[in-house]
């Protein structure tokens, strides 16, 4: 049985500012590309060559996909010489990411071991 959601006194404007929030949140996310690229931001700050070479998304979009989660302000970026590194920075992208990791990705499992007997 599913538990619902218990909110006192749920005023309505702040309801509607919050659901307006969520979407354009969840709009981004609706994206395989940006997806990925902010399941991978979570784990660490990486360069647009890391970005690459660890997703398997290529220019352009990789820069289109990346310049839309930074308009959003879901990333941040710094600069290191003529590298750019991108890190994950809104915390609820990131919450939102960790519920879906949890829910979408099991936890990996342990190979048994096989073992030869001698003959």
């Amino acid at each position: 049985m599913m538990t619902l959601m218990t909110t006192p006194d749920l005023n309505m404007d702040q309801m509607r500012k919050a659901v307006g929030q969520a979407t354009a949140l969840l709009r981004v996310l609706a994206n395989e590309d940006r997806l990925l690229l902010l399941c991978q931001l979570t784990q660490g700050e990486a360069c647009v060559s890391e970005l690459e070479e660890l997703l398997g998304i290529h220019q352009p979009t990789l820069s289109q996909q990346l310049g839309i989660l930074r308009t959003e302000e879901i990333v941040s970026t710094r600069r290191e010489g003529k590298k750019i590194f991108y890190q994950a920075s809104d915390s609820r992208a990131v919450s939102v990411l960790t519920t879906l990791y949890g829910l979408y990705c099991p936890a990996p499992t342990s190979r048994p071991r096989v073992t030869r007997s001698a003959s």
